[in-house]
Parts: C-alpha cells; sequence; structure tokens
C-alpha cells in the first residue's frame, strides 16, 4: 500500500477545491475505459464515446500518449496536474500547466507510468501539446456544455463532506472519499492500495477535489529538475467521486402525485432529503434562489414533514418519519405515476 504521513498543521489546512481540469480529466479517463457506474454515466458516454474514438482513430500519436499516460502504473504526472487551489481558475488558466511541460519531463513522465520503456511512436517533442488538445477537446465537447450543472453538483457535494467532517471527524470523512483510502492512525492515510514508497506531508499545500465522473485518483505538484521529477512536493491533492445522488447528471425524479400534493419545489426538495442536507446545498443541487429554497423549507418544517439540526457551524434538514412515509409511498408507485420535470 502507499501512505501519506499528514501532520496536524497540514490536515488543518486542508481544503476542498474545485477543478474544471480534474473534471476534463476524469472524463477522459471515463472515455478512455468505456465504462459507467450508473445511468446518468452511461448516458453521457452514449452521447460521446464514438466522438472520443473517431478522433483517436485519426490521431495514433495521442491515442498512444492516452494509453501510456494513463498506463499500468499509475497517471503520468503531467496529466493530472495538481490544481493550484487559489481563486477561482478557469479551465484555460489550468491546462495551461499542461501545455508549459517541457518535452523531457513529458517523456520521463509516460515512461514512469508505462513502467517500462517508451514506445517509438512517442519519442518527440509535441505531446505536452497533444494531450492540452485532447482535453480541450473533452472539456468542449463532452463537459463545458454540462459544467454550470456539475459545478452545482460538486459545490453540493462538499457542503456535505464540510457538514460530515464536522460530525464525524476527519478519519471518518477521508475514509469515505475513495476506494482504497483510510486514515489508519499516527497521523497516517493510506492512499491507494498500490505499493508506493511513503510521503512526509509537512508544510505543504494538501487539496481534496470532486468530479462527478466514477473517477478517482492522487497527484502532487513535483516540480521538474534537469528533466526530472525529484520529491519532495509543494502541492499534494486527492481526487475523487461526488457520491450517492450527487453523481447523476439529473434530478431524482419526482413522482407526479407528490408534487400535485406538495407543490413541484416542496416535493423536489422532500425527495432531495434522502440523506440530510443544507440549505448551501439544497440550494447547489436544484439550481433555485436560496430565499425560495428558505421559503418552502419552512413550510415542510410547520408541516412536520422535515426538522432540522446543527452540525457545527451548519444546519442540516432531514425527514421526519411523516415524510419518509410520504416519500416512500409515492415512490412505490412511480411506475404508474411517473415524474414530473424540474
Amino acid at each position: 500500500m502507499s501512505w501519506w504521513r499528514v501532520d496536524a498543521d497540514t490536515l488543518a489546512g486542508s481544503r476542498f477545491v474545485t477543478s474544471p481540469l480534474a473534471e476534463a480529466v476524469a472524463g477522459l479517463k471515463t472515455l478512455h475505459r468505456a465504462g459507467a457506474s450508473h445511468v446518468g454515466e452511461h448516458r453521457w458516454l452514449g452521447a460521446h464515446l464514438a466522438g472520443y474514438r473517431d478522433r483517436l482513430a485519426g490521431d495514433p500519436v495521442t491515442a498512444a500518449l492516452v494509453g501510456a499516460g494513463l498506463g499500468h502504473r499509475w497517471n503520468a504526472t503531467f496529466l493530472t496536474p495538481t490544481p493550484v487551489g487559489d481563486g477561482d481558475p478557469t479551465f484555460t488558466e489550468e491546462l495551461e500547466q499542461i501545455r508549459a511541460t517541457p518535452p523531457a519531463v513529458v517523456r520521463a513522465d509516460l515512461t514512469e507510468s508505462l513502467n517500462g520503456s517508451l514506445p517509438g511512436l512517442l519519442h518527440r517533442d509535441d505531446l505536452a501539446e497533444r494531450a492540452a488538445d485532447l482535453l480541450e477537446w473533452v472539456w468542449t465537447e463532452t463537459v463545458q456544455p454540462s459544467w454550470p450543472r456539475r459545478r452545482r453538483v460538486i459545490e453540493a457535494d462538499i457542503v456535505a463532506r464540510t457538514a460530515r467532517l464536522g460530525l464525524h471527524g476527519w478519519a471518518t470523512t477521508l475514509n469515505e472519499l475513495r476506494p482504497g483510502m483510510r486514515w489508519i492512525g499516527e497521523d497516517r492515510l493510506q492512499v491507494t492500495g498500490c505499493d508506493s514508497p511513503p510521503s512526509e506531508l509537512v508544510g505543504v499545500q494538501l487539496m481534496f477535489v470532486p468530479v462527478t465522473p466514477n473517477q478517482s485518483w492522487v497527484c502532487w505538484d513535483v516540480p521538474p529538475v534537469d528533466g526530472r521529477r525529484t520529491l519532495p512536493a509543494r502541492r499534494y491533492a486527492v481526487v475523487y467521486p461526488c457520491s450517492g445522488v450527487l453523481v447523476d447528471d439529473d434530478h431524482r425524479p419526482v413522482p407526479k402525485a407528490l408534487a400535485a400534493l406538495l407543490g413541484p419545489v416542496r416535493a423536489e426538495l422532500l425527495t432531495l432529503l434522502d440523506t440530510p442536507k443544507t440549505t448551501t446545498q439544497l440550494v447547489a443541487l436544484t439550481g433555485r434562489p436560496l430565499g425560495s429554497v428558505g421559503r418552502h423549507l419552512r413550510i415542510l418544517r410547520e408541516a412536520r414533514l422535515t426538522r432540522r439540526r446543527r452540525a457545527g457551524r451548519s444546519v442540516l434538514y432531514y425527514r421526519t418519519a411523516a415524510g419518509q412515509v410520504l416519500v416512500d409511498a409515492q415512490q412505490s408507485g412511480t411506475g404508474a405515476a411517473g415524474s414530473v420535470a424540474n
């Protein structure tokens, strides 16, 4: 296994951040592996996989580059750069990290990813530009059209993780981020089941980066020296998939009968409260104004269909037993009742 020793100050200063580039890389990984983990991802693959394969079929160098970059050992470092974590960088700004990678470093990263020799087709100096062009295509054609919705989903996940952190602490929160990750005590965080030397995270920046595709990886920012990378790194990141309902690109269906009984907005909110959520999270999930969400939550609470409780600095809303019975009764009949558009 591979683990990091994370000191208390680094953990306390860690942050959840959004990254358009990480979302595009996760999309590239999904296209490369051609596997879907839920209905929304299956639909997305159906819409874009043929176009992706056609693009690579006409560009064998880039096809070989992707195969090597997402290779047998781990991801090529230059292809999965660590988010900057400061401000709110655009996709284009983040992509410059890849475009600016020196050719010798790209080839070294690919060789390490393959855990072997680099194919002759990839002994060239334009690989960073080709990788950036491919990711720009993935972003423009498959991610950017739904980025506002994806970003709301990501922000909702961050709110949920932060609330869980306040309730249960770091160990529980980190154990649930990605497969193979768990807190093993004594300041040690197991980050993957693969064997690699441990890293000391002291005085560095640690970030947690949610993405909507069901993909995850760890990365670190190791400045190249004379064409090679040597630890220690300055920034580390764990990229992880959004959890539960948040991974779907569509809202959970709202039964027509429930919408007719409560109104479409209140029915939608009650349906989303399968797990406790904050007002901010519900705003992110629904895309509705804060005032509207707050007003409808108050009505649901006055009707004793929901309650609220404080978790650290957050207030979480959840269904009461009466609210649960109402949703269960309606959802059991959705085959006949259908659903209402949001």
